[in-house]
């Protein structure tokens, strides 16, 4: 029988982030060639893990339609080159679809069932708007399960603010311009870079390459965030400056047991400690991480006082501001997104979730001092999603592993 195992993060990647829509770099771009991407670029920085050692991939999309459809992790690992013995399959949580294909398959690998694993997700909301040609069942209205606009994110952030009336409008614009302002300060030290792979993308004026992600606007100010329009309700408080972009992109990472790392002579950047999903009412969707993070932290018998970084998924600023303030944070504590987040970036739903962790794995190196990471993200239909990482650098493990 397989023993247990340690579920280690080996690498991760992204493509650059593009605006949806056909003003975006990637209109004219497969969805699955932007997984395809991630995938071969991912491989290329691991040249000791032979192809054939990978055991499955994992690959989540939130609207499984066209080019973003058909299986996406079978399709995807074909199109990038693994053999065809390597096993496929496609994921569906929404915004956490990414952050599932990583549990999922690291359960996979600590129950002794896999040595190494890729897990990633994509989004093209520019092809494949949220929800296009879905059918909920009428039920959901006719017994009164669900508002008819929990479906819809801004309303669903809106309602925060209607609950919590300490999640102020310049609290949440305040948080906004500072993710920019923050992105902005870790293109410029260097950070961002190393982990994203270049796309070749066709425009009207010819071919180019997309090289950094495309939304961001460091400019903002707090007078310019409130002069903008307020789309889900009159004299409203979400608006296009503290909530994320509608984005296209994809991501990608390798998983291994670390008997399997230390085999095939792959780094670690992580350990992955304990996980949580939880499920809140439709209508309040952006509360999801908060008993999420509660789960994962009880199952890894740690506080949140445990935690030394957390890259948490800005859908929206009031929500992460929602979270915080459950756990008595402060809105600028530097633990929080250092490197900005999804309001600068962008949020290409089922890609995110490996998006936070590459961030975390990043500021596990340059911390050694930090034992605990949580990546974490409120998830469409009222759920939540959370990790807790192990930082193989701290202290505990000498001069890391």
């Amino acid at each position: 029988m397989a023993e247990r195992a340690d579920v280690v993060f080996v690498d991760g990647v992204r493509t650059p982030f593009g605006r949806a829509g056909d003003k975006g770099m990637y209109w004219n771009t497969r969805a699955d060639d932007l997984a395809v991407k991630a995938i071969t670029g991912l491989l290329e920085r691991n040249p000791s893990l032979p192809k054939d050692r990978v055991d499955d991939v994992a690959i989540a999309a939130t609207t499984q339609q066209g080019d973003q459809g058909l299986t996406l992790g079978r399709t995807a690992a074909i199109l990038a080159g693994l053999p065809m013995t390597v096993p496929g399959f496609a994921i569906d949580r929404m915004c956490a679809g990414a952050m599932t294909a990583v549990t999922t398959t690291g359960a996979g690998i600590g129950f002794g069932q896999y040595d190494v694993v890729i897990a990633g997700g994509v989004e093209h909301m520019g092809r494949h708007p949220m929800g296009l040609d879905a059918d909920p069942n009428p039920r959901f209205l006719t017994e009164k399960l669900v508002a008819a606009d929990a479906l819809n994110m801004g309303n669903t952030a809106e309602r925060l603010h209607d609950r919590f009336p300490a999640l102020t409008k310049e609290r949440a614009d305040r948080f906004g311009m500072r993710s920019q302002q923050k992105v902005q300060a870790a293109y410029e030290a260097g950070h961002i870079q190393p982990d994203l792979v270049s796309v070749a993308i066709r425009t009207d004026t010819g071919w180019g390459l997309a090289t950094e992600d495309e939304g961001r606007r460091p400019e903002t100010t707090m007078e310019g965030l409130a002069a903008l329009k307020t789309p889900f309700r009159p004299h409203g408080r979400v608006s296009a400056g503290n909530a994320s972009p509608l984005t296209d992109g994809a991501t990608a990472a390798i998983l291994a047991s670390s008997d399997a790392a230390k085999e095939l002579g792959l780094s670690v950047k992580m350990r992955m400690v304990s996980f949580g999903f939880a499920g809140v009412e439709p209508e309040v969707m952006g509360i999801g991480p908060i008993p999420s993070t509660e789960k994962a932290l009880k199952r890894a018998g740690l506080t949140i006082d445990d935690i030394g970084l957390f890259e948490l998924n800005e859908a929206f600023a009031v929500q992460v501001l929602s979270l915080l303030d459950h756990f008595g944070i402060d809105d600028d504590d530097p633990r929080v997104n250092p490197w900005g987040g999804a309001i600068a970036i962008g949020h290409p739903l089922a890609a995110s979730g490996v998006r936070l962790m590459i961030q975390l794995a990043r500021q596990f190196e340059l911390h050694p001092e930090v034992r605990y990471g949580l990546t974490a993200m409120c998830v469409g239909l009222g759920q939540g999603g959370s990790v807790i990482w192990e930082n193989p650098h701290h202290k505990r493990y000498g001069k890391g592993r």
